[in-house]
């Protein structure tokens, strides 16, 4: 009999809380958007899964010395592996449309207008009973706005450990929504007209250029803010890697063996802090709220400046390619052209809002570092 108990008492079933089951089921939930909807699966996946395996009762997964908890411990506690997103991101991106069109820097500048207009959303959540957040905290939250996930998890790591599960969370959940977030809200700040604008073609960008930009970057992140230097850096090196030509077999492994080995790796190590006493919480809804907001602010303000911009400019340009300031890579320059494609069969703005969209990935990065120098 005792034996029968102790075998009972052994299993899941019995152990079970509700919170539990909740977060297997947000866990669920995440694995249902990345398969069914194709939303992030990159991350959502490994990140549900994780979910899941850190809420079995007795497991002790994302506990210290299981398995997700050293994932976790290894490479976001330390920052290793936002970093070496980073690296993977720099070896991938062109900055062909930049560097032949420099204005769109501001651009990307202006779309982090929502992470500091959300920090100070944040702030004022403290009104609200039951939530409170430090101005680390709001720090963390806030950047959100960038549609940046590595960034985000750097920051929040370094800034607000603790709420890093539903900063994460919201982050990539917020970049696999842009299809879905954004155009309403680029509909409602542009006309038709606008929409029609077609960009003249961009000038073809020379080797040297681009073997420089990483290195004039780099310069600059260490005269005026070495604390983003670790993100811009890492992003700088995969660059340089992948522009001069000469270190094919390293940028072929930071674009694909290396960075989808620390995707898993991450993914499940964000997923385990989806446990139900850390993440079932009144704070965890506002984040969830101040992160859309973050989203919606830096959307409207690339739209926005973009529109400014074209009053002032003596090239068009068209207003649907502010909205991919935000660093959801490429897939928020997708949207802007899709919708261009949607007003002007003929109007393709795909190339033209691939610089705004790298530039808010440098946007993003310059915005943790300022965060990380203001209050880290």
């Amino acid at each position: 009999m005792d034996a029968i108990q102790t075998l009972i008492a052994s299993t899941g079933i019995v152990h079970f809380t509700l919170g539990q089951v909740v977060m297997m089921l947000v866990g669920v939930g995440l694995l249902y958007l990345a398969i069914a909807r194709g939303f992030e699966p990159l991350l959502l996946l490994p990140i549900g899964f994780g979910a899941i395996l850190t809420n079995i009762p007795l497991a002790g997964m994302g506990e210290p010395g299981g398995i997700l908890y050293l994932f976790y411990d290894v490479g976001i506690a330390s920052g290793l592996f936002p970093l070496l997103i980073f690296l993977g991101v720099g070896a991938m991106t062109d900055f062909s449309a930049l560097i032949a069109n420099p204005r769109m820097l501001f651009l990307g500048a202006a779309a982090q207008f929502g992470i500091f207009a959300t920090l100070f959303g944040a702030i004022a959540l403290n009104w609200v009973p039951g939530l409170s957040f430090t101005l680390k905290e709001a720090s963390a939250i806030a950047i959100i706005g960038g549609a940046d996930g590595p960034t985000a998890i750097f920051l929040a790591s370094r800034l607000a450990p603790d709420l890093l599960g539903a900063i994460a969370v919201a982050a990539y959940s917020y970049m696999a929504l842009v299809p879905l977030i954004q155009p309403p809200i680029m509909r409602a700040l542009t006309t038709q007209d606008e929409r029609k604008i077609q960009m003249t073609q961009l000038r073809v960008v020379s080797k040297r250029e681009k073997i420089v930009f990483p290195l004039l970057l780099l310069l600059l992140t260490i005269l005026l803010l070495p604390t983003a230097a670790p993100l811009i850096g890492m992003f700088c090196l995969g660059n340089l890697m992948k522009e001069c030509g000469v270190v094919d077999r390293l940028s072929k492994t930071a674009q694909n063996e290396l960075i989808n080995i620390v995707t898993i790796f991450l993914g499940l190590a964000v997923g385990s802090r989806l446990s139900a006493d850390k993440f079932l919480t009144t704070q965890t809804l506002g984040i969830l709220l101040l992160g859309m907001v973050a989203f919606a602010i830096g959307t409207a303000a690339g739209v926005l400046m973009a529109k400014v911009m074209n009053k002032v400019s003596a090239q068009p340009i068209n207003p649907l390619i502010g909205s991919a300031g935000v660093s959801a890579v490429p897939m928020a320059a997708r949207v802007s052209n899709k919708l261009g494609l949607e007003a002007d069969p003929h109007n393709f703005l795909l190339m033209h809002a691939m610089g705004p969209n790298v530039a808010g990935v440098i946007g993003s990065a310059v915005a943790a570092g300022i965060l990380l120098a203001l209050v880290g």
